[in-house]
């Protein structure tokens, strides 16, 4: 173990590491390369994260705070120490991209004929439409609530947008506040104004303005007889963590259904978001009334709940959005698709069913360059409509809203399969539909269970059993990514379609674990958390080293979303000082430094931030040139390893084997949507300069690196 009394110089803190991340994601939106809707979508889903950030991470240390909590980080910081350093680490990237949203995204979209106008830029005629507008459509659905010793401060909603007013009576003479929620769900945040009204010579493609504006001009309508002195906007953000006693919860979906009604009013005020122009006596009634203090205030000079920029994804305006190619059916299933079996694509005898294919071989999938629907969603439909197959077992953990694979479990079990279902109920912010879901399979006959108590269930398996000469083989899947084919579409993720006897014999023995009572210890060849996955990992790092220290080739190749865990890190620490070579390839949360003198001078580390979200888990070990690898949905995170249950595959056949070493090369060598992390765990994004442009993704959807990477 290497020993090191300033443990700061040894480990990044995992909370600046998230916002480094996050900011990545904002820098793609600021890069001029990347098209103009999609600069909007990558500063919403850097607003989105940082929603999400402040609702769980931050709500978190401000629990620990409030609770007298003075436990040191890994990186030696106290809770309150790393609430103070979020906040200054993030106000210049706030600032970076309200300047983004003003100079650059609005004058750009004004050049393609795109204007989003405030409420004062309207012209008489549009101010006419958008009074009209207002009164019609949206002044029914307000509600205005007055603040007085009979009306107490409102409660205010987590993430709700709102107005601020100041409101004075001419005849009691008195000024009172008020509260007008902006009503999001039910109405555009963008409300197209006609073109033809545009006073410009220059005809507009589309002119918008922000719901908000209507409100906040047309606030005389909802307090007639009264003066609107002033008005501004602001947004809540609330402690939305969800804690379950589950050992005390007779039904854990009772007790999560309340769990979840509790979230929706909200928790503790975590940060309060104000227009830059609101009034400080409205901004004192404000924080006043929410109890909310000054490291708590973010004033913005922009637009509030930029995570609606998303919507401007949605104009029909192909020559602004990046163009990938769409994926293809999987070259080894093409003869399977019993969708072209009916329309005509396929001839009848030329079709071999997915089985059968299986049979064969092995076969890696890689999403969304292999289609999502003709691979795992056809095993999953071929499974339900198969007279020979007995039974399905799978885990799921998000799905789409409209999952076609959930149809086909509910389609087997009318049709009499044995089929089981793990619906991980606490998948966080995903739970109301998991719930939904679970309700809906449980009416159709599909035994569904919730997995165990104080573990989620992040594993993504699918286990199909079936009868074949009187013998029943298991057919599996098992993938990095969720069984989702929405996001199967955004993220690349890793599966594997096989026969093998034992693992099946694993994947039989591990839904007996999550089903039942059974305390199931040992594994053929699955790494299980929170049971062998750690240990197998240390294993696994420890053979490189002994390897190196013989004088033989040591080499770790590693790809997952974070890297987070202080005892693996440890063990990358010892590994690289034995002279273990070791290439990262980490999305999102990097807690390890490279490349540091007499730490880590053998680690490198590269972050893939591009048009879709990296999101497969790969480890390759070198073995002394007999490469073990694995795939799964653990990363190398405490969570991951030891309050999860997790499954790691390995990866057997050698050309498959083969073809996720040339995806670890084609990711290393990526000059465009790479960065790269230098000793100090800054990360700098690599440029091709004099080179041919390199990016990893793009040659992903080529017919040459598919060829390569997909099975032939």
């Amino acid at each position: 173990m290497i020993h090191n009394s300033h443990s700061s110089n040894m480990y990044i803190n995992r909370e600046l590491s998230w916002i480094d991340f996050n900011e990545r994601v904002l820098a793609h939106a600021l890069d001029q390369r990347t098209k103009l809707l999609d600069q909007a979508k990558f500063s919403s889903i850097f607003s989105n994260n940082l929603d999400e950030f402040f609702m769980v991470r931050v709500a978190s240390l401000k629990s620990q705070v409030e609770a007298g909590i003075t436990k040191k980080s890994n990186d030696d910081q106290t809770p309150i120490e790393q609430l103070f350093n979020i906040r200054s680490k993030l106000l210049p990237i706030l600032i970076k991209q309200e300047n983004h949203y003003i100079h650059s995204l609005k004058t750009q979209l004004e050049n393609e004929k795109i204007f989003i106008l405030d409420y004062i830029q309207l012209n008489a005629r549009q101010r006419s439409w958008v009074n009209s507008y207002f009164q019609h459509f949206v002044f029914p659905i307000l509600t205005p609530l007055g603040v007085d010793p009979t009306h107490p401060f409102p409660f205010v909603s987590n993430l709700s947008l709102n107005i601020a007013a100041l409101i004075y009576d001419p005849q009691s003479k008195q000024q009172q506040f008020a509260r007008v929620k902006v009503p999001q769900k039910t109405i555009d945040r963008f409300i197209k104004i006609p073109t033809e009204l545009h006073d410009s010579e220059i005809q507009p493609i589309f002119t918008m303005i922000p719901i908000e504006e209507i409100v906040a001009y047309n606030l005389k309508m909802l307090f007639p007889g009264m003066e609107i002195q002033e008005h501004s906007f602001f947004r809540v953000t609330r402690d939305a963590d969800l804690e379950l006693r589950e050992l005390e919860a007779d039904d854990l979906m009772i007790a999560l259904e309340e769990g979840l009604r509790k979230r929706r009013l909200g928790g503790e005020v975590v940060r309060l978001e104000v227009s830059k122009n609101m009034p400080q006596t409205l901004l004192s009634l404000l924080m006043d009334g929410m109890a909310v203090k000054e490291e708590d205030l973010y004033i913005r000079n922009c637009l509030l709940a930029l995570d609606e920029l998303i919507k401007l994804s949605n104009l029909d305006l192909p020559h602004l959005k990046s163009v990938h190619a769409s994926g293809q059916t999987h070259k080894s299933l093409k003869s399977s698709q019993s969708a072209m079996l009916e329309d005509g694509s396929i001839k009848k005898e030329e079709f071999e069913s997915i089985f059968s294919i299986i049979r064969k071989k092995d076969i890696l999938l890689h999403h969304p360059y292999d289609l999502f629907t003709s691979s795992v969603e056809e095993f999953i439909n071929q499974s339900a409509d198969d007279p020979l197959v007995m039974g399905i077992k799978m885990t799921l953990y998000r799905v789409s809203k409209d999952s076609q694979i959930i149809q086909a479990l509910i389609r087997a079990a009318e049709k009499g399969k044995q089929v089981m279902a793990l619906v991980e109920l606490k998948a966080r912010f995903d739970e109301d539909n998991n719930i939904q879901w679970a309700k809906q399979l449980e009416k159709s006959g599909v035994h569904v269970v919730y997995g165990l108590i104080g573990l989620k269930t992040h594993t993504k398996i699918a286990l199909v059993i079936r009868k074949e000469n009187n013998y029943l083989r298991s057919y599996f899947h098992i993938g990095t990514g969720n069984y989702n084919s929405k996001t199967a579409k955004l993220y690349t993720d890793i599966g594997l379609l096989s026969i093998d006897k034992e693992i099946g014999k694993d994947l039989v023995e591990l839904f007996n674990y999550l089903s039942g009572f059974s305390k199931q210890q040992n594994f053929r060849k699955l790494l299980i958390a929170p049971i062998n996955l750690r240990e197998g990992f240390e294993k696994l790092i420890q053979r490189e080293i002994h390897n190196a220290k013989q004088g033989k080739v040591g080499k770790i190749r590693a790809k997952m979303n974070s890297l987070v865990d202080p005892k693996i890190i440890q063990s990358l620490y010892k590994a690289s000082n034995a002279g273990v070579k070791i290439e990262l390839l980490i999305r999102g949360m990097c807690c390890l430094y490279p490349g540091k003198q007499n730490l880590s001078e053998n680690i490198k580390v590269i972050s893939i931030i591009g048009h879709y979200l990296e999101h497969s888990r790969i480890f390759w070990f070198f073995n002394n040139n007999n490469p073990e690898v694995y795939i799964g949905s653990a990363d190398w995170m405490r969570r991951n390893l030891d309050r999860r249950v997790e499954a790691l595959t390995p990866i057997n056949d050698s050309d498959l084997k083969a073809k996720l070493e040339h995806l670890f090369d084609l990711y290393l060598n990526d000059n465009y949507n790479a960065w790269e992390m230098n000793a100090n765990g800054e990360f700098i994004q690599r440029h091709p300069n004099n080179n041919p442009p390199n990016c990893s993704q793009i040659q992903l959807h080529s017919k040459e690196a598919n060829q390569k990477v997909s099975q032939s």
